[in-house]
């Protein structure tokens, strides 16, 4: 299948999203599409399968002028397209998930082959190296394990043609090449993939060719043996951005702000001690599964522990909600913005200010311009692109969703901050202003902890590292002897 977009044109609200794009895929191809947050990317995709109409331009399908009208036309054209916010209906089970929509049925009867579907879908995981039970509950999963299965629903459908956005973000690197195995040999088989990455060292590894986007515009497309890191981020962003990671200003203080002792959650994790200075920035690295973020949600009080002590500046702390955990200085942001972190149907102010409404309180009234001014003082410091603070989050990029995220716990102004994969689907210009802000923070004598499944971006950033595997703390490895080597071994329970 050869696809061609010409002259592409989508506005939103009179907000030109892309201006002219372009971009072309062939049999057996396997092309980046890469750009900051909001270059239009994924805008360009949805019109390809139907989730959009552009205002302007011709969708070329074999030479032949195509407008689908909905995604489910475009899935029968040989055309899937996995979203970076996963379509998981966490209700349903597993192989419900998977079959949903194209469900196997006994003739004209309507009884569905229930067993026949899990047999198939424990196939389909198994082939992912994910060893998931299919009358397993969806929601029960982690989001990695939740990535496993979309990219699964795209494989089922025998696609000519696989959209993936972001689709390692939340994968391990175990899970990764498996993914990329399974890429290559459906490339040799032709089928094309458009691979939407901000990880640059998987479009230098898997990708033929990329093009670059910015600002809604069409850069350029190169072959990627033809050119480079440096290039390819002074195309997507119109200028140098120097190193991948800041150079630490600052060191970490010797007061241990918060100490964890012998946590245990039965069944999940298992005697977990360790602490946090001020000023210190602690990563966590583990496979998915490992235990990282329930270890985080139980210090939060999200999913209490049943044993085990929380110390905070030398004194024993009860956390058994998050509001506890608020109460004593600590901030979250969770791994899964969309459920966890967002709502969506709020504008950039409301979910900005919601904790912190009480500082924006005089006489039971609330100030809007001590709102707005907040709101637009954090817009600027974390460069977040939108027509103004009334924008709904949910129509925003993913890292720039991310940025409202860290805005919000910002606005607390926390003595220690966890985040859990705080880059994920983040494109390498914001993950930039990311690692400065968790530096910076750091410098300023706030405690950090940061959950990570890439690697690089744990030893860029890490003053130690902790590693954690089914549920046990194997190691911790400072930063001057940190490799990725010595990193994976005690992930997969070595020494």
């Amino acid at each position: 299948m050869k696809i061609q977009l010409r002259n592409i044109s989508k506005s939103f609200s009179k907000n030109p999203v892309l201006k002219h794009a372009q971009f072309s895929l062939g049999p057996g191809e396997i092309h980046a599409l890469m750009g900051e947050n909001g270059a239009g990317k994924s805008t360009l995709m949805k019109i390809l399968t139907g989730v959009y109409v552009q205002d302007e331009g011709k969708v070329l399908i074999d030479g032949k002028e195509t407008r689908f009208k909905n995604s489910k036309e475009a899935e029968r054209a040989g055309i899937a397209f996995i979203h970076q916010e996963l379509n998981i209906f966490p209700n349903l089970t597993v192989a419900e998930n998977l079959f949903l929509g194209h469900e196997e049925k006994i003739s004209y009867t309507g009884i569905l082959k229930t067993k026949q579907m899990e047999q198939e879908t424990e196939k389909y995981l198994t082939n992912l190296g994910l060893k998931v039970k299919a009358t397993k509950l969806a929601g029960s999963l982690s989001v990695g394990q939740q990535q496993m299965i979309e990219i699964a629903k795209a494989l089922r459908l025998n696609a000519q043609v696989i959209i993936m956005d972001e689709p390692t973000a939340a994968l391990t690197d175990r899970e990764i090449k498996i993914l990329f195995t399974l890429i290559r040999n459906l490339k040799q088989k032709g089928v094309s993939f458009v691979y939407i990455s901000h990880r640059m060292e998987e479009i230098f590894d898997l990708c033929d060719n990329i093009t670059i986007f910015r600002d809604g515009e069409y850069i350029a497309t190169k072959p990627v043996r033809d050119t480079s890191f440096d290039e390819v981020v002074f195309m997507m962003v119109g200028r140098s951005i120097g190193d991948r990671f800041p150079i630490r200003a600052g060191e970490p203080k010797e007061e241990v702000f918060l100490e964890v002792k012998q946590l245990t959650r039965n069944g999940v994790f298992e005697d977990v001690s360790f602490q946090v200075n001020k000023g210190q920035i602690l990563g966590v690295a583990g496979l998915m599964g490992a235990g990282r973020t329930e270890i985080m949600k139980a210090i939060f009080g999200y999913e209490p522990a049943h044993s085990g002590e929380i110390w905070i500046e030398g004194k024993q702390v009860s956390i058994h909600k998050a509001s506890d955990a608020i109460d004593h200085g600590l901030g979250f942001i969770t791994e899964d913005r969309k459920s966890e972190g967002l709502i969506l149907d709020f504008s950039i102010q409301e979910n900005m200010v919601l904790p912190i409404l009480k500082q924006f309180r005089s006489f039971l009234v609330i100030s809007e311009q001590k709102e707005k001014s907040f709101v637009d003082k954090m817009m600027e410091k974390l460069n977040i692109k939108a027509t103004d603070e009334a924008q709904q989050v949910k129509s925003l990029s993913g890292g720039n969703q991310q940025k409202v995220v860290i805005a919000k716990w910002l606005g607390l102004q926390p003595n220690c901050l966890i985040l859990d994969e705080p880059t994920r689907g983040v494109d390498v210009g914001a993950k930039k202003e990311i690692y400065s802000l968790i530096q910076e923070l750091a410098d300023q004598g706030v405690a950090i902890i940061v959950v990570s499944s890439d690697l690089p971006e744990l030893l860029g950033i890490s003053d130690r590292i902790m590693v954690v595997s089914e549920g046990k703390v194997t190691g911790f490895v400072d930063k001057q002897d940190a490799t990725q080597e010595t990193i994976m071994n005690l992930a997969t329970g070595g020494k």
